[in-house]
């Protein structure tokens, strides 16, 4: 679930799902994200890579796990697990702190091959 503090940290919350084209914008939109993401994946979770900063952002390398348990991207689920590693771009006002988006990226590919929803090449 999506919490006050998490919202809080945003402007204008908006998250930005590259390899889907998912865009969530707003905060209905984004608790519906979280909302849908937690129920695909209830154990999900990140070990960190590596922590990086730019003037107007910051940059997380991590791996993302988790066990598909409930639908994710119209797939029943398989009960398999995945690791897949990601960036996530934080990006801030410029000039602020408040954060405007994030925008992750991936490769949805590996996901959907562990989970056993696409055929392995």
């Amino acid at each position: 679930m999506c919490s006050r503090t998490t919202l809080a940290t945003f402007a204008h919350p908006r998250y930005e799902i590259v390899p889907t084209g998912q865009v969530f914008d707003g905060e209905e939109a984004v608790r519906q994200y979280y909302a849908a993401s937690r129920a695909a994946f209830p154990d999900q979770r990140n070990e960190l890579r590596a922590l990086r900063h730019a003037d107007d952002a910051v940059i997380a390398e991590f791996d993302l796990l988790g066990t598909h348990r409930g639908p994710f991207l119209g797939n029943p689920p398989t009960g398999r697990e995945f690791r897949c590693a990601m960036v996530a771009l934080f990006v801030f006002e410029h000039g602020g702190d408040r954060l405007v988006c994030e925008r992750v990226y991936f490769d949805a590919a590996t996901i959907l091959r562990q989970l056993g929803i696409a055929a392995a090449s």
